[in-house]
C-alpha cells in the first residue's frame, strides 16, 4: 500500500510538457549569454547589411558588369547575405552553450533529476530556444531588408511585393531557427563546449567550402547538400543559375540534417550518463 501511494504521488507530480517549456524558459532568459548573444546578433545582422549594402552603391560605378547582373538579379540575397552570414555565428554559439553550459557547471544533473525521462527535457530544450531564435531571426530579416532596401534601391529596386523577397526575407529567421538545432543537436552530442563549436563552424564555414575541391559532379552534389550550404537557399528570393536545389529543397536538406542530428542527439542523451 505505501508503495504503491508513493508511486501514485511520485506520478502526480511528474511534470507535464508545458511545465518543462516553461523551466526551460526560465533557465533560458536568465543566462548572461543568452541577453550578449542575441544582442550581437541584432548589431552584426544590421550594421553589416547596412554597411555592405552602401559599399555596394558606393562602388558601383567600379565593380564589373557580372557583379550588376547578379544584384539587380537577386537583390534580396544581397541584402540578406553578409550580415546573414555574420549573424549565424551567434546562433552557432549560443545553440551550443544551451545545453553545453549544464554540462560544464553540472546543472544537467539536477535537470535529469526533475526530468527522469530525457527526451521531453531535450524536445523542450529545443522547443524553447527553436521558437525564440525563430521569432527574432524574422524580425532581424525584416529589420535588415527595410534598412537595406533603401539603400539599394537607386541601384537595385526591390519590395517585399515582389516575387520570391517575402519568402526569402521570412526564410532568414527560418534558417537561423533551424541552425540553432542544429547547433543545439551537435551539443548535446559531443557535451564540450569548445569542440561542439569547432564542429558546428567547420560545417558551416570550412567543409562546405572544401567540398568544392572534389572534382567533377560529384563535388558540385556534396556541396549543395551540405547543411548550411543547402539551408541558405531559402534567403534567396530566386533560384540561380548554379544551384541544384530550389530554395524550399535545400531548406528541407537543412531540416532533413538536424532532425537527423536531432535523434542521435536523443539516443546519444538516453544512454550516456550525465
Amino acid at each position: 500500500m505505501t508503495a504503491t501511494t508513493t508511486t501514485s504521488r511520485l506520478q502526480a507530480h511528474k511534470p507535464g510538457f508545458g511545465r518543462l517549456v516553461l523551466g526551460e524558459w526560465t533557465k533560458l532568459r536568465s543566462v548572461r549569454a543568452t541577453v550578449w548573444s542575441l544582442g550581437l546578433l541584432v548589431v552584426l545582422d544590421l550594421g553589416f547589411t547596412a554597411l555592405f549594402t552602401w559599399l555596394t552603391v558606393s562602388q558601383w560605378s567600379k565593380s564589373s558588369p557580372a557583379a550588376h547582373a547578379a544584384a539587380i538579379a537577386d537583390p534580396t540575397s544581397l541584402i540578406m547575405g553578409t550580415g546573414l552570414e555574420l549573424g549565424q555565428l551567434t546562433i552557432c554559439v549560443l545553440g551550443v552553450l544551451v545545453i553545453t553550459s549544464e554540462y560544464s557547471t553540472g546543472m544537467i544533473r539536477a535537470s535529469l533529476l526533475a526530468v527522469p525521462k530525457r527526451l521531453p527535457m531535450l524536445a523542450a530544450k529545443a522547443t524553447v530556444f527553436g521558437s525564440l531564435v525563430l521569432v527574432l531571426g524574422v524580425g532581424v530579416s525584416l529589420a535588415s531588408f527595410a534598412l537595406g532596401a533603401p539603400i539599394l534601391h537607386s541601384k537595385a529596386p526591390v519590395s517585399l511585393g515582389d516575387p520570391g523577397v517575402l519568402r526569402a526575407v521570412v526564410g532568414g529567421g527560418m534558417y537561423l531557427c533551424v541552425l540553432g538545432l542544429f547547433s543545439l543537436a551537435v551539443g548535446t552530442i559531443v557535451r564540450h563546449t569548445a569542440a561542439a563549436l569547432t564542429g558546428v563552424i567547420a560545417f558551416v564555414l570550412v567543409v562546405a567550402p572544401l567540398t568544392l575541391l572534389i572534382p567533377g559532379s560529384i563535388g558540385k552534389y556534396v556541396h549543395a547538400y551540405m547543411p548550411s550550404q543547402a539551408g541558405q537557399l531559402i534567403t534567396q528570393a530566386h533560384r540561380g543559375p548554379q544551384d541544384l536545389l530550389t530554395p524550399w529543397q535545400g531548406f528541407g536538406v537543412f531540416c532533413a540534417w538536424t532532425a537527423a542530428l536531432l535523434i542521435v542527439a536523443g539516443i546519444m542523451l538516453n544512454r550516456r550518463d550525465a
